[in-house]
């Protein structure tokens, strides 16, 4: 019998990624953003001709099993790299591939009951990229590298387990199930780290991986309220909260809604923690709904992060209602 599973992350570039001078590129239409990818992937080719993502890491791994044993096992393909659309005003100009890097696979790990496959697929956008490196010619012109490393168990008894090793820290990483379903994102997304050391030896190709900080997924409402508070109207105002500061205290009177564009945050009510959010969550809905308009949870920044200031006169009430309904307490 043989038995295939897949994971799959998709990487992306939203509209709040990128920092410094890069960003006026972006701001100025010559090259893009990215929308979000669907809840559900379709066909990877498509997706790529319809610019859905800048490179998709796709780690689809086989067993065959005989009698309970596993007698023999490998990898199979999928991994995509995306290209890069130049814009003049509203013309597309030319679309440039990426470059694409050798794939790394490891040699799986056998046991009796399961075989480990891990995988590393990443590259470079072709377009030149000048930025600063700290050794001559002190100018660099190739694209920092984005990568994401994947590793997948399969079972002789058809279970499977995928894990989100690590990830280049730009540019977004969502990581999809073998059913194509989003199933987890990177917690960070961090544009100067990336354009600043992400080459060379600070890659898997050199002799460094980065640790991926792995996220819940938000529901389906919250990414639908995310959608209309990034792209409704007017832009909203991004706010940066450090390491171990106070996005918001229980108690007190807040009359701002949120939503986490990067980091991770922590949900405490009474002193004691309930949960973890990561990007996509939308923030203090309860006290927008609240005739008391204070605050249910205490809010404290587990790593840097950086919120969206919504504009609540254009969300709907029963929608932040249905999402405070759902969020855990103190007594459960």
């Amino acid at each position: 019998m043989r038995i295939e599973h897949s994971v799959t992350t998709l990487s992306w570039i939203p509209s709040y990624a990128v920092t410094g001078l890069n960003k006026a590129l972006f701001e100025s239409g010559f090259t893009h953003y990215d929308d979000p990818p669907p809840d559900v992937l379709y066909d990877l080719d498509e997706m790529k001709r319809d610019d859905r993502f800048r490179y998709a890491n796709r780690l689809h791994a086989w067993i065959d099993v005989d009698g309970g044993r596993i007698t023999d096992y490998g990898y199979l393909g999928g991994s995509i790299m995306g290209a890069t659309t130049v814009r003049l005003g509203s013309r597309d100009l030319a679309r440039f591939q990426a470059v694409e890097f050798e794939e790394l696979r490891a040699e799986p790990e056998v046991t009796d009951s399961s075989v480990r496959f891990l995988q590393t697929f990443g590259g470079h956008v072709a377009l030149p990229a000048p930025r600063h490196v700290n050794r001559p010619p002190f100018v660099k012109l190739q694209a920092p590298t984005v990568w994401t490393t994947l590793a997948l168990v399969l079972y002789a008894d058809g279970r499977a387990e995928w894990e989100f090793v690590g990830a280049s820290p730009f540019p977004r990483h969502w990581v999809f199930d073998n059913d194509g379903k989003l199933a987890g994102k990177a917690g960070l997304a961090n544009f100067k780290e990336w354009w600043r050391h992400s080459f060379g030896k600070h890659t898997p190709w050199g002799e460094l991986d980065s640790p991926a900080l792995l996220t819940t997924v938000e529901s389906a409402l919250e990414r639908e309220l995310s959608t209309q508070i990034m792209a409704g109207g007017e832009k909203p105002k991004i706010r940066t909260i450090k390491e171990g500061q106070l996005l918001m205290e229980q108690g007190e009177l807040g009359h701002e809604l949120y939503l986490l564009l990067d980091g991770v945050l922590a949900v405490e009510v009474d002193g004691e923690v309930l949960s973890e959010v990561g990007p996509g969550a939308i923030l203090g809905e309860r006290a927008i709904v609240e005739p008391e308009g204070r605050r249910t949870a205490t809010l404290r920044a587990l790593t840097k992060s950086r919120v969206a200031v919504a504009d609540t006169s254009q969300i709907d009430r029963n929608k932040l209602r249905e999402i405070g309904d759902s969020r855990p307490t103190a007594s459960e």
